[in-house]
């Protein structure tokens, strides 16, 4: 039985924009500290996770107004409006500079933990907006998967079992505010490693619970970080009690 390993990323980590790029940004400083800058509480709680699995972390600060570090290269909204007014020169050496390197070492990492024969569990750390445009999300905290990887479906809902008795007035939805196999970086990682190795569970959390009341936000840091170990601790040990099949 192949041991677990964890991969813990953020992509929307931070708003910070480098010096060579804060002209792009000019009369747009608001913007970076709002829900479009950058997924607030989010590294955070990646740390913390991290640090509480003692697994690797993979994480940004750069904004994802400068470039989108959870959307694919042929994505649309890979750049924001600022960024994309700068030359095609420019947005390749972000590209070079930003995206590909974090890119990578996410990859390596997975693909050195399956080198290993390591199940690899990824848990992508974001945060969203308690309202977008007109729309109230009613929802906590989100577990984005895909329903065609009966692991990751297991999985998630078993952490949203162990949530529910952590954080019982909390609400816990599947696949939201959006779907798990939509564009974004677990999806990209689902097409290269299989089912058998690689699990990826984007995290969303509403920013509504970070800013809201201190210790609230602590306590259910440390509810959605237990009720992460407990099922994978639970998944390991019904992985154990599976009979190996019979020799041929």
């Amino acid at each position: 039985m192949k041991n677990d390993f964890f991969l813990i990323t953020c992509e929307h980590g931070g708003n910070r924009i480098p010096a060579r790029y804060r002209s792009l940004f000019a009369g747009h400083q608001a913007l970076l500290r709002t829900h479009r800058g950058y997924d607030a509480g989010a590294l955070r709680l990646a740390r913390e996770m991290a640090a509480a699995l003692d697994a690797r972390l993979v994480a940004a600060t750069v904004s994802r107004l400068l470039i989108d570090l959870n959307r694919s290269i042929t994505h649309p909204r890979l750049y924001s409006a600022a960024s994309r007014a700068a030359s095609a020169d420019i947005r390749a050496e972000i590209l070079r500079r930003y995206y590909l390197p974090y890119r990578a070492a996410a990859e390596m990492e997975i693909a050195q933990a399956i080198d290993r024969d390591e199940r690899v569990i990824h848990v992508s750390c974001h945060s969203f907006t308690p309202q977008l445009d007109d729309t109230l999300r009613n929802a906590d905290i989100g577990l984005l998967y895909d329903p065609a990887r009966p692991g990751e479906l297991d999985f998630c809902r078993r952490w949203r079992s162990a949530l529910t008795v952590r954080t019982p007035e909390s609400r816990i939805r599947m696949n939201y505010p959006y779907a798990g196999k939509n564009d974004g970086f677990t999806t990209a990682l689902r097409k290269r490693f299989p089912a058998d190795c690689y699990l990826g569970v984007e995290l969303e959390v509403n920013q509504k619970q970070v800013s809201d009341d201190a210790s609230r936000w602590r306590d259910l840091r440390h509810a959605i970080i237990e009720a992460l170990r407990h099922t994978a601790n639970l998944d390991r040990l019904e992985r154990c009690a599976v009979p190996a099949s019979p020799a041929r």
